[in-house]
């Protein structure tokens, strides 16, 4: 699925239109708090730069609804951050196709950065609107998608922008040719055993990966909240724990399926209430007292998930195995974690909570690929097509 890149088109003297995730968290004061996904960016921005060409950025941040409060998701921030990164001036238009970003696309000079306004400010992003894609796509001379995390989505800028394109070089940047390269290539082929570890709460979010991977992989271990629904599929008590009773029957479907591939929690750690100092107790898969609920895979779980984990060739995380924002319901995240990065596996975390418990817990630089898109990287586990992704051009 190797898509041509951004260095391998001539940008000298041309402009190009870069679809970018700088939908960061701001605070009150509309400062920046994160600001690893201009970051993340930087790459592919200063490979256009430094070769030349012009470059200008497009974004969504927050979900805008149209009316008076829509003043907290403008870009502008970004636009000061991205310029301390790079160390140069970034201009920033205060609409994406009105008068301002007109005049400021053709006052843009080789090797200068443009931002344009929160692409959502206009009703034909969400829309995919055809008009509002090609006065987009008039701006530009190349297209270029770095933004993994809508890579799902079929947003204009995603799917019209580059179709209305149609002739001009579409690239992807260095971004998305990473995940790419983890998410599909690695997943196609996987050096085995393939170990896939799945968390979270609900198993509704995760019914489509799991039936997938399960299709390719060796193991896929089961932890998190959605691990009750399994329980009470097998006729277990589950206490107070986070369930969903509408999906017994297809956690059900999926323990048939899966067989001896299909790894379930053998103990739990479990509380008398949603707290770090309640009253905790491990108990067996399954024998959860009332009162009490699941807030962790046991000890004897981390440990049988550790060495499966430790003899993988390739492994897939996607959701933390428990509450790992609250000690010592961490655990269960922390032993996966640690057995991954101690691993010589090519190991793959998928977005969300799964590379915030990575970040958090310092293990980050020791596994092979942290994603930075939670619903795209889940997307592309359950198998789906990315529109986005399949109209450029093949390398």
């Amino acid at each position: 699925m190797a898509k041509k890149t951004i260095e391998n088109v001539d940008v000298a003297g041309k402009a190009v239109l870069m679809r970018v995730d700088f939908n960061v968290p701001l605070d009150d004061n509309l400062k920046i708090t994160d600001d690893r996904r201009v970051r993340m960016a930087l790459p592919s921005i200063k490979s256009v730069v430094d070769r030349g060409g012009r470059v200008i950025l497009m974004s969504h941040l927050g979900r805008p609804k149209g009316d008076g409060g829509d003043a907290k998701f403008s870009l502008k921030p970004t636009a000061s951050c991205l310029g301390e990164l790079l160390g140069q001036d970034v201009a920033f238009a205060t609409d994406t196709i009105g008068d301002d970003a007109k005049a400021k696309v053709a006052g843009l000079e080789s090797g200068q950065v443009l931002i344009l306004e929160n692409l959502r400010f206009n009703p034909g992003e969400k829309k995919g609107d055809a008009a509002f894609a090609s006065e987009l796509a008039a701006f530009a001379d190349i297209y270029c998608n770095d933004a993994f995390g809508t890579c799902h989505r079929t947003d204009a800028s995603m799917v019209a922008v580059p179709e209305a394109m149609a002739g001009k070089p579409k690239v992807v940047g260095f971004l998305v040719a990473k995940e790419i390269q983890y998410l599909t290539d690695v997943i196609a082929n996987p050096e085995r055993p393939f170990v896939a570890i799945l968390g979270g709460a609900k198993v509704s979010d995760k019914i489509k990966v799991i039936d997938n991977l399960l299709g390719i992989c060796d193991k896929v271990l089961i932890g998190g909240a959605m691990a009750y629904t399994f329980a009470l599929a097998e006729g277990g008590q589950v206490g107070d724990s986070l369930v969903e009773k509408d999906k017994v029957d297809l956690a059900s479907e999926l323990i048939q399926k899966g067989g001896d591939k299909l790894m379930l929690p053998v103990d739990t750690h479990c509380g008398d209430d949603f707290s770090g100092d309640c009253n905790k107790q491990v108990v067996k898969a399954g024998a959860i007292p009332d009162g009490f609920e699941g807030l962790d895979i046991g000890p004897e779980t981390a440990k049988l998930y550790a060495e499966t984990v430790k003899s993988a060739k390739t492994v897939v995380w996607n959701g933390p195995m428990g509450v790992f924002e609250m000690a010592p319901f961490d655990e269960g995240t922390k032993a996966v974690a640690q057995a991954i990065a101690d691993s010589n596996s090519t190991s793959i975390i998928g977005g969300g909570d799964s590379a915030a418990a990575v970040q958090q817990l310092g293990f980050a630089d020791q596994v092979s690929h942290v994603s930075t898109g939670g619903g795209a990287s889940l997307a592309m586990l359950e198998g789906q097509e990315f529109a986005a992704v399949n109209l450029l051009d093949e390398a």
